[in-house]
């Protein structure tokens, strides 16, 4: 018997290793994309999140490549630098598929990006810290994790049960529920919000050291919502809680 009250605990397994393939899959290839590239082949470039601008070098997805955008203004130390047109859809299916993931889902600024090869990488340095925190999340989950009726519960079934018999006495779950997602995330908003308020400019050292612990609650957090699933119980009682506690489904009375 698990300690969530189930017999088999394989799905959870399951949904924390896909999380830990997937993002490490992307996680190595945001590496491996460049070094196999020719030397050169993508450099100094420069776009926008949620958008594509290198698909093409003239035409469809291609503002990154338009003569204002061959112009780039270094942030970091106030010179320009110029960068060649880039097309990931001229590279081989592998590199391509990966620089197109990191277009579309990232801004790819050169200032904020690691080069490999004489190559950009195709994501932030945020994001490579973000993704392997997803990884380590995924990985986490898949040897902790434990399907516990609620996302909320499914993500504290991580800690150790003798660490959350009080707070489940107490039912002060959703405290330490926000405050496990708040852990995660402090990193990331103190640099964001220093960045906001004040001088201070983050750098390639810093960004994916905050990114990190983020992508790992939230690897977590993705792992808990698709492993919660209340049907495989026979009834809300059945779940076995830290501290002998028990969930209660309240009914509302009708008034006759």
């Amino acid at each position: 018997m698990g300690k969530n009250g189930l017999t088999n605990r394989q799905p959870e397994r399951k949904v924390g290793l896909w999380i830990f393939y997937i993002c490490g899959f992307f996680f190595v290839s945001f590496f491996v994309a460049p070094l196999i590239l020719p030397e050169g082949s993508v450099t100094n470039i420069s776009g926008r999140a949620n958008a594509l601008d290198f698909a093409t070098s003239d035409g469809f997805a291609s503002s990154g490549n338009s003569e204002e955008s061959l112009l780039l203004h270094s942030h970091e130390d106030g010179t320009i630098h110029t960068h060649n047109e880039f097309a990931w859809t001229e590279l081989d299916p592998y590199t391509g598929f990966i620089y197109a993931f990191g277009d579309l889902n990232c801004h790819n600024k050169h200032e904020r990006s690691w080069e490999i090869n004489g190559n950009q990488m195709p994501v932030c340095t945020r994001d490579i810290g973000i993704f392997l925190g997803l990884a380590i999340g995924g990985f986490v989950f898949s040897r902790r994790g434990y399907n516990r009726w609620t996302i909320k519960d499914t993500c504290l079934s991580i800690i150790p049960d003798n660490w959350l018999e009080k707070i489940y006495r107490g039912n002060h779950r959703t405290i330490a529920w926000l405050g496990l997602g708040m852990l995660f995330c402090v990193p990331l908003i103190i640099d964001g919000f220093t960045q906001l308020l004040t001088n201070y400019e983050s750098n390639n050292f810093t960004r994916p050291l905050t990114g990190g612990p983020f992508g790992m609650g939230l690897g977590i957090l993705i792992a808990s919502m698709y492993s919660a699933r209340p049907v495989k119980f026979d009834s809300a009682s059945q779940v076995e809680l830290p501290g002998g506690a028990k969930f209660e489904l309240q009914k509302e009375s009708e008034e006759e």
